[in-house]
Order: structure tokens, then C-alpha cells, then sequence
């Protein structure tokens, strides 16, 4: 099915089958962007704007300064930053030098950041003057030999940096001291000290670009292998799909940038299109949020569902104004109807269900930008990727439209493997019998429909044994529970009861100033799901466990219901 492509007659006319790519890695695009566009601002931070020329300077004396600190070509470089500008200059110099990109979680624990700077074998990092406590108390159980800190304040207006320095630095204790550490480096004063050019560096493009850690919510963290092809393919695929037209475009950069989502449709895209990027260093910050769209005007705001849903339900969203938005792609969850017809009607922008995972840049499908966008799928295949759905059971039997089985994809961003993991590698990573790159098991079980757009039924993972042996996936019953007037977050899992297998809970967050009682709950799924799928079980909580992304973390939720 997948060499018939049913889909490709819902490109738009600018979206053909297969791309022309650049023939370059994205520090040497990046490069080109700056010199074609040097007064252009690249980022917004605070309300100071970094034109692409003062973008690229900083990123070519880092590059120099990470040389001066030993790093060659291979040699893995960690990245502890929020959305900041350092963020992507650090990012754009590591690869610049010929190094290899390993983004961390800020929110990891030290035991968490000790496994990923291990597993990747980091010997530098660059982290916030916060996080700055948690290197220093894992630095002794890990290879790193240089540690650089970044201060959120550098890059503030001068009133702001002024202020932040009276009041809250004080106040939160972010100011510290590493003159008596070894081989710690403040970023600015860094660079200062550094020449002002890097030495050439021979890069390919099928080089190791990235160490893209999984996140680690199905299990323990992986660091997926993305080379400089993989990265630069699927930036130049969201340049074709969205239509980027170089200096038209602003980006609101709320979606963490250690995230492959983040990465590819926030940050990269403007190495190719000299798009700008507005920085939102908390994701969570829904005031900062709006204020910025308000202010700045974005065109573009790639997110996820808790994202549009504390939009649609923030108490003074009428405030501001919205209009400026043109296209969302939402990605990372499961997009509830309701939740993105209620932000279509709201503000006027169109927002697309996509899908991805870290093992592929992240994006292999979307529904189309400006075309028919079928409400409740991930859309269609993006150009120069295949997808099909192989059978649960053997793997190894296509299905036909209409079937549920697992979704697999291969493409020109999809991953060389597992770093330092080649069993993991090759149950995921496997070979067709027509031969050719081989296709990722994506671990997500999809239907496709007549059409040729793929809808995501769940992760086999997070399949619900029910009675009498039928499957139950948890989207079905959360879908039919964001209808519920009163419901903002849900969640559902299975939870074992002895004797009669796996029965449904869900855990829900209520609308600020809503109530609700269990059997209400209950009822309104009876009128709305078939009667094995109905929960057994529902609990109301204030917050529900998410990843800094604003993923809900189920896994969380099994770990508490089964203790």
C-alpha cells in the first residue's frame, strides 16, 4: 500500500513527492542565512532582538571557544540550557566544531543527568548558573572535564538584566561562584577569551549530528543517533510543508529546545528561511505566552495539546489578541478534537495534527498546512517518507487500509540506531523483504484510512487488556472525556483486578471553578463509549504528571496506581 502513496493527491502545488535538499550541514546554511540576511533578527529574547549577523559571530567564536577547550570532530558536547539564546548558539557551535549534540532535560534529576552524560560519554557541558548545583554534584561520577555555565540574564535588555540582578537573582540565589572550580567556565567571558574564528572542520553529512535521548518515558532513556542529513532533511521538510518564505515568518519558540519537536520545527527551520524565533524560556508560562503573541506577533506556533488547552482555558484569553497566528502544528499527544476546534474558532489560525518521535528528527507526518486537514489523524506522510501499518503479532504482514496494526516509517531522518545499543537498535530498525533503508517500528499502533491518512490508535504499550480479551486504548476513552464541559485534562490506564484481568481508570483534571462527582463521570461515558471500555474507576486530581513538553506521563500514573 505504502508504493501506491494514495496520499500525494493532497499535496499543494509547492509540496512535491521528493525535495531537492541542500547539499550542506545547517551551520554552513545557517552561515549563508547570515550573510543574505545579516540585519534580520533571528531571535527575540526578553524584547531584545539578535540579528542573524550577531547570531552567527556568536556561534562561530563558541565554535573557536569549544576548540580551545579540546573538542574535535565526534566528541560529545551537553547541552543543559532552557530557551535561551545561548541554547541555540551552543547548538549551532558544537556541530560547527565537529562535535556531536547531546540535549538534556532540565528538569532531570542528578541521577537522570548522570545517565545520559555517561551513556553519551560528554566531556563538556553547557549548563544554566540554576542547574549549575546538580552538575556540580554528579561532575565526580561522570567524564566531564569542562563545564561552562550560561546566566538567563546575558541576553536581557539592559533595564531588565538590571532588575533581574537587584531582585530576583538575589532572591533565588541564581548568582554563584565557580572561581574555585576547575575547569569551569563562565559562557560570555568564554567567548571573550577565545579567537574569534574556528578552525575548518570537515563535516558530512552523514556524520553524527545529535544524541537525541528518548525522554525515557517507555523505559530507560536511549540516545537515538541523528547525523547531519537526518537533522537538515527534516528541517527542510517543514520548509516545504509550511511553505516558510525566507524573512515572512515568526516563530514562537514555546516548545523546549533539548526536544527533537523543538529542535526541528522551532530552531532549524530559520538556519534555511531566516525565520524569526520568540523565545519562551517556560513552557508553561501561559501569561508569558500570550503576552508574546500579543506583542510579537507570531505567525507560527508549533505546540502541543496542553498547550492549546491551557490557551483555550486561560480566564483572560480575550485580552489579547490571537489573530497574528496562522498555522499551529501540534505534536508530541494525542490533539483532542474538541480542544482543536474550540482554538481554531478562538483565533482564527489553523492547527494541524502531526506526529513524530525521536527516533526520526522528529516528524514524519502531518496533516497538510493549507490543504484537507481530516480532524482526529496525524495526516499524511511527509515528502520522500513511506509509511505503512505492519500486523501486531509477526510484524511482518502489511495490512490493508482499515486495519489497526503497527505504524512503521522509513526516510531520509530516520536515525542511524541507538547509540552504543545495536540489540535495541535492531528490534526497532528492520529490513523488508523488498529490500532498500529499513523501516522503524514506531511502536505506536495506527490505522490508515481510504485516503491514505494514518490516525493514531495508541502505543502497544499503553494498551488496555479489558474483559473478555478485548483491547481498549486509552485515546478513545480520554477523547470522549475532553468533551465532557467540565473536564480539562484526562488520562486513562488500566489497572489489574485479581481474577478478572485489567480494568479502565482514569484520572481527571477539572476546569478551574468546575465540580464533579465520580458517577457523573461514569455516566457520560456509558452514553458515549461501548460498555467494556467504560471506566471502572475515576479520580480527580489538581495536576496530572507531565514531561516538560506537557506530555502526560501514563506511565507515572500505572507506577502510582499499582504501589
Amino acid at each position: 500500500m505504502s508504493q501506491e502513496k494514495p496520499w500525494l493527491k493532497f499535496y499543494e502545488p509547492h509540496v512535491s513527492e521528493h525535495l531537492d535538499y541542500p547539499a550542506t550541514t545547517l551551520p554552513a546554511a545557517l552561515e549563508e542565512t547570515a550573510r543574505r540576511y545579516p540585519d534580520f533578527p533571528a531571535y527575540i529574547f526578553k524584547g531584545k532582538a539578535i540579528t542573524y549577523k550577531t547570531y552567527s559571530q556568536y556561534v562561530e567564536q563558541f565554535s573557536a571557544s569549544l576548540q580551545e577547550l579540546g573538542i574535535k570532530k565526534g566528541d560529545r558536547v551537553a547541552i543543559h540550557l532552557p530557551n535561551c539564546p545561548q541554547f541555540p548558539i551552543s547548538f549551532y557551535a558544537i556541530l560547527r566544531a565537529g562535535g556531536i549534540v547531546v540535549p538534556c532535560n532540565p528538569t532531570y534529576t542528578p541521577r537522570e543527568m548522570m545517565h545520559q552524560l555517561n551513556d553519551s560519554g560528554a566531556e563538556v557541558i553547557v549548563t544554566l548558573s540554576a542547574f549549575y548545583p546538580i552538575i556540580q554534584k554528579i561532575r565526580q561520577e561522570t567524564r566531564l572535564r569542562h563545564v561552562v555555565v550560561a546566566e538567563i540574564k546575558t541576553f536581557f535588555p539592559t533595564f531588565l538584566k538590571f532588575l533581574f540582578s537587584l531582585l530576583l537573582e538575589k532572591k533565588r540565589g541564581h548568582k554563584i561562584d565557580i572561581s574555585k572550580d576547575r575547569n569551569t567556565y563562565r559562557f560570555t567571558e568564554l567567548m571573550l577569551k577565545s579567537p574569534p574564528k574556528c578552525r575548518p572542520v570537515e563535516v558530512t553529512l552523514d556524520d553524527t549530528a545529535v544524541l537525541m535521548y528518548t525522554g525515557g518515558t517507555t523505559g530507560l532513556s536511549k540516545g537515538a543517533e541523528l547525523t547531519h542529513k537526518n537533522i537538515m532533511v527534516n528541517a527542510q521538510q517543514v520548509v516545504s510543508w509550511v511553505n516558510l518564505i525566507d524573512e515572512k515568518e515568526r516563530t514562537l519558540v514555546t516548545l523546549p529546545l533539548f526536544h527533537s519537536y523543538g529542535m526541528t520545527c522551532a530552531m532549524n527551520p530559520g538556519a534555511l528561511k531566516a525565520c524569526t524565533g520568540i523565545l519562551i524560556p517556560d513552557p508553561r508560562d501561559v501569561d508569558d505566552i500570550l503576552k508574546s503573541i500579543h506583542k510579537y506577533r507570531p505567525t507560527l506556533y508549533p505546540g502541543v495539546p496542553a498547550m492549546y488547552v491551557a490557551i483555550n482555558n486561560h480566564p483572560n484569553v480575550s485580552k489579547y489578541d490571537l489573530k497574528s497566528i496562522k498555522l499551529c502544528i501540534s505534536g508530541a499527544a494525542p490533539l483532542p478534537k474538541e480542544v482543536q476546534e474550540r482554538f481554531q474558532a478562538m483565533t482564527g489560525a489553523r492547527l494541524v495534527e502531526g506526529y513524530g518521535l525521536s527516533e526520526a528528527s522528529p516528524v514524519t507526518h502531518s496533516n497538510p498546512a493549507y490543504g484537507e486537514s481530516q480532524l482526529g489523524t496525524i495526516g499524511l506522510p511527509w515528502p520522500d517518507d513511506e509509511a505503512r501499518i505492519m500486523d501486531l503479532d509477526t510484524g511482518e504482514k502489511i495490512l490493508s487500509p482499515g486495519e489497526v496494526g503497527e505504524l512503521c516509517v522509513r526516510g531520509p531522518q530516520v536515525m542511524k540506531g541507538y547509540w552504543n545499543m545495536p540489540t535495541e537498535t535492531s528490534n526497532v530498525l528492520r529490513v523488508g523483504r523488498e529490500g532498500g533503508d529499513p523501516w522503524l517500528y514506531t511502536g505506536d499502533v495506527a490505522v490508515m484510512n481510504e485516503d491514505g491518512y494514518f490516525q493514531i490508535v495508541e502505543r502497544k504499550k499503553d494498551m488496555i487488556l479489558g474483559a473478555g480479551g478485548f483491547n481498549i486504548y486509552p485515546r478513545e476513552i480520554e477523547d470522549v472525556l475532553y468533551e465532557h464541559p467540565k473536564v480539562e485534562e484526562a488520562a486513562a490506564i488500566g489497572v489489574p483486578v485479581p481474577g478478572k484481568g485489567e480494568r479502565v481508570k482514569v484520572f481527571i483534571r477539572l476546569k478551574e471553578g468546575q465540580t464533579a462527582t465520580e458517577e457523573e463521570i461514569i455516566v457520560f461515558c456509558e452514553q458515549n463509549l461501548a460498555p467494556y471500555k467504560v471506566p471502572k474507576f475515576v479520580e480527580f486530581r489538581d495536576q496530572l504528571p507531565k514531561t516538560l513538553v506537557g506530555k502526560i506521563l501514563r506511565r507515572e500514573l500505572v507506577k502510582e496506581a499499582s504501589e
